[in-house]
């Protein structure tokens, strides 16, 4: 079977999120499956562009809005990915070095799709699976349907996977000149709410749709950012496949980011030195548990709460721990969590900014993760937590619910609470200081969490079968 995948990011290539991390591993693992699983995505100028050999496959052009465009299709040479990548180029609209944040984004992944549906058109042969990711490609199916000079493609079969479901594409009605000539009776495919919805496009149009957790798929049906009764209407196609991890990427015995690599056998002293590199280059006291958070300082991951959350933690609990914080996000989060550092010298530090090799060391220095989301597709973090061993302290809410079971509950091994809220990290806090000094406790429980198979071989044969389907 042959799967192209369409999205806008895509690890190691360009990654802002989860996304870039999925679309990353899961082709590979497809490939290993014994399928032809390939990606096509923007050609960003980042550090991977140049660092890496490509070959021109296709030149093409279309017209948007009376203005015509050429595009460049270019493949990888290597497979370094472990899949084919194909890169799209337009000069002056994909070639810049974000990837979101754009005033013209809507028109730049516009311009995206419809290039890949021309180039699409044009192959001799066609796949049988065209899986789109998130709003970014959600208008493929759409165009591959409606639009008379691709609905030759109709029959190909399109899956969409909603990696978040917050961020929907939303363009007035006078942008509908972006998209190529189209059937005039087919607009109410197109519309949610009197605008143009990429993503509620793709869900009325994709032959299948998938969430990245059957947690997450469950809440939007009452919580999806105005989309709650279309995924009610649309629930017999739709299916929550929870992510799997890169097992390569993230392995503690192999990573080359960290400074002491180590297995089950090695676990308390090489997590131990792991732990001393963190604190030495932090100021932290490196006998005092440690609990990280990593990831995106916005509201969807309650990063609001953090600096109220950690002042009380320590205040209360008499600076009994450690706080290390890595991200970026909202700049007045951001102020605060700086200001936070003269306030709590020596408990807390905080590193503003993404730093992949930080967050692997981290992730294997640190003994518990922080992750109080409002909102969580699925989530990664607690994944990658759990393969170095390290505890999760999660929010009960979409994948983090379906992959973190409490230690309080038979057969558990993480800490989970109900509600976003300062109240309920300082006692998940508490929590956590109650089982770090349980010595014999907090060692079975990082042994059995390092055992747990998050891998993708799992969710790549749910999503085969959901191809066949």
């Amino acid at each position: 079977m042959e799967i192209l995948h369409v999205s806008a990011e895509c690890y190691p290539v360009a990654k802002a999120g989860g996304l870039g991390d999925v679309v990353g591993a899961l082709p590979k693992y497809q490939n290993k499956l014994g399928h032809i699983a390939k990606v096509v995505m923007p050609m960003y100028r980042t550090k991977y562009l140049f660092d890496h050999e490509f070959e021109v496959v296709h030149k093409g052009g279309f017209a948007v809005a009376n203005y015509w465009f050429d595009y460049t299709i270019i493949k990888e040479t290597s497979q370094k990915t472990g899949f084919d990548l194909y890169l799209v180029d337009i000069y002056g609209i994909l070639d810049r070095e974000k990837v979101y944040g754009y005033d013209d984004d809507s028109f730049r992944f516009t311009a995206f799709q419809i290039a890949v549906v021309d180039w699409l058109s044009k192959w001799q042969h066609q796949p049988e699976i065209v899986h789109v990711h998130d709003h970014q490609a959600a208008l493929i199916p759409f165009m591959m349907k409606h639009c008379y000079a691709y609905n030759h493609l109709a029959q190909i079969k399109t899956i969409l996977t909603i990696h978040n479901a917050e961020y929907q594409g939303w363009m007035g009605w006078d942008k509908s000149n972006y998209i190529p000539h189209w059937d005039p009776w087919k607009s109410g495919m197109l519309e949610w709410g009197d605008v143009i919805n990429p993503l509620a496009s793709g869900i009325k149009c994709a032959d299948k749709v998938s969430t990245v957790s059957p947690g997450y798929l469950e809440e939007l049906r009452y919580s999806a950012n105005g989309l709650e009764s279309l995924f009610e209407y649309e629930k017999g196609k739709c299916i929550g496949i929870l992510n799997g991890i890169d097992t390569e990427v993230w392995n503690p015995e192999i990573d080359h980011y960290i400074e002491a690599n180590y297995g089950l056998e090695d676990l308390g002293a090489m997590k131990a030195a792991n732990k001393k590199v963190l604190c030495d280059q932090f100021n932290l006291d490196e006998d005092k548990p440690l609990i990280v958070f990593i990831g995106r300082l916005v509201g969807e991951k309650a990063a609001d709460l953090l600096p109220a959350a950690i002042g009380d933690s320590i205040y209360h609990l008499e600076g009994r721990m450690n706080f290390l914080v890595l991200g970026s996000g909202e700049s007045w989060i951001e102020h605060q969590l700086q200001n936070l550092r003269g306030h709590f010298m020596g408990y807390y530090n905080a590193q503003i900014g993404y730093n992949e090799k930080l967050s692997h060391q981290m992730y294997a220095g640190a003994d518990f993760l922080l992750m109080p989301s409002r909102v969580e597709p699925c989530g990664l973090n607690q994944m990658y937590a759990m393969r170095y061993g390290t505890i999760p302290i999660v929010r009960k809410t979409g994948g983090l619910k379906d992959t973190v079971k409490d230690f309080g509950d038979e057969g558990g091994y993480g800490i989970t609470f109900q509600n976003a809220s300062v109240w309920d990290i300082s006692h998940s806090v508490y929590r956590a200081l109650e089982l770090f000094d349980q010595e014999e406790k907090f060692s079975a429980i990082r042994r059995q969490i390092m055992q747990i198979d998050n891998s993708w071989e799992k969710s790549a044969e749910i999503y085969l079968n959901l191809y066949h389907s």
